[in-house]
């Protein structure tokens, strides 16, 4: 039997001051005067209301405003989307809620008010505090604008937040590597983010590579080297690129890792649901330019896609994030999340074990530090035949 899992409520907010030429994600550079916040929160609140009926009576455990740069937004735009999806869903008291931040876009006195309207987490898209980098980067802040811009939540009240660090960046050498991770830890983050640059597909760096970038040898020693000094400081890793203080994981990304469900609003959104009464488990996603999203929200052509993921491809589905995790992930709560017995995976997973991938802890499946180097061969096992 598929048993629902917790729900979180993932916001897309679209625009950016400037498109960074590694981003692959779904951001547009607004030119020209502001973009039209109040028609897009407007849109927004049609986009959910349209979606409602899937998870009727569903309480959400969190809320990710993702970009974009969602700090573009006025904080009182952000308090009406949170407002209007509150008196739609049921919000845990717990709820944690996290808005993506650019160093670049901070401005005094706006950290109080996006705490005002419901806030409570806080991730910042640092990346280096290496000045030319950052401009290698694309990135509209400098290294000392983004010690001020923590400098500014914390003062707001703000104590859960994030930095996200890249590594593997053009002309970057070990030392500059632990520079930058021992500066993001001097900032007494609650959780660091720390992932290699990858030149992906339909970006500019993957059409004009940079020049300088560490091979591979040199990324994983920066890799190895990080992690120690992060392990050091107190920082847990307990996902491939995820370290945080004891008890202050990102829930939300730990709802997707273990497969849980979240519904996605707003231009290219894209959410995943248990539906209990089907026995199903649905994708759906939104159009994805925010001018066609923005004329057909809350109609059924601002659907990009609808389907249901057939049940032979839901042990990959599963193990693509699950796998991902420290923790591994237990037999039973494969079952629950993907409403197929355990025997589905045996074979399968006596062949990662004996690769030396993972290791059986009685109902527990654990990586082991060969497997996740190997993540995307283990996984790969789990993929349909």
């Amino acid at each position: 039997m598929l048993i629902p899992p917790p729900l979180s409520l993932y916001v897309h907010l679209p625009w950016c001051v400037r498109k960074c030429p590694y981003c692959d994600f779904n951001s547009h550079e607004f030119r020209g005067g502001t973009p039209p916040f109040d028609a897009y929160v407007d849109a927004l609140l049609a986009d959910l209301d349209q979606d409602l009926p899937l998870v009727w009576g569903r309480s959400v455990h969190s809320v990710f405003f993702g970009g974009g740069t969602p700090s573009l937004f006025p904080a009182d735009a952000i308090e009406r989307i949170l407002q209007g999806a509150s008196a739609r869903l049921r919000f845990t008291p717990e709820a944690e809620i996290t808005l993506e931040t650019n160093p670049g876009t901070a401005e005094h006195g706006r950290f109080e008010d996006y705490r005002r309207a419901g806030v409570n987490r806080i991730s910042f898209g640092i990346q280096t505090f290496d000045d030319a980098t950052l401009k290698t980067l694309g990135r509209i802040h400098d290294g000392a604008q983004a010690s001020a811009a923590v400098a500014l939540a914390r003062d707001a009240g703000f104590d859960n937040f994030n930095l996200d660090l890249m590594y593997a960046l053009p002309g970057q050498t070990l030392a500059m590597a632990e520079d930058d991770v021992m500066r993001a830890i001097e900032l007494a983050p609650t959780h660091i983010s720390h992932y290699q640059l990858t030149l992906e597909p339909n970006t500019v760096f993957a059409a004009r590579p940079p020049g300088g970038i560490p091979d591979d040898d040199l990324a994983w020693d920066m890799q190895e080297r990080c992690q120690a000094l992060l392990a050091d400081a107190g920082y847990a890793q307990y996902e491939v690129s995820a370290y945080a203080r004891a008890g202050r994981q990102c829930a939300h990304n730990l709802n997707y890792w273990r497969f849980g469900d979240y519904l996605g609003i707003g231009a290219g959104a894209h959410g995943k649901l248990t539906l209990g009464s089907e026995q199903a488990i649905a994708r759906r996603w939104k159009q994805k330019h925010p001018t066609a999203w923005l004329a057909t929200a809350g109609t059924p052509a601002s659907i990009g896609g609808d389907e249901r993921i057939a049940p032979e491809r839901r042990p990959f589905e599963y193990m693509l994030n699950a796998l991902r995790l420290a923790e591994g992930f237990t037999l039973a709560a494969f079952e629950a999340r993907t409403g197929l017995p355990g025997d589905a995976i045996h074979a399968r997973l006596a062949v990662a074990v004996d690769a030396g991938w993972l290791h059986l802890e009685g109902d527990r499946v654990v990586p082991t530090p060969l497997g996740q180097r190997f993540t995307n061969d283990v996984v790969a096992l789990f993929l349909e035949d």
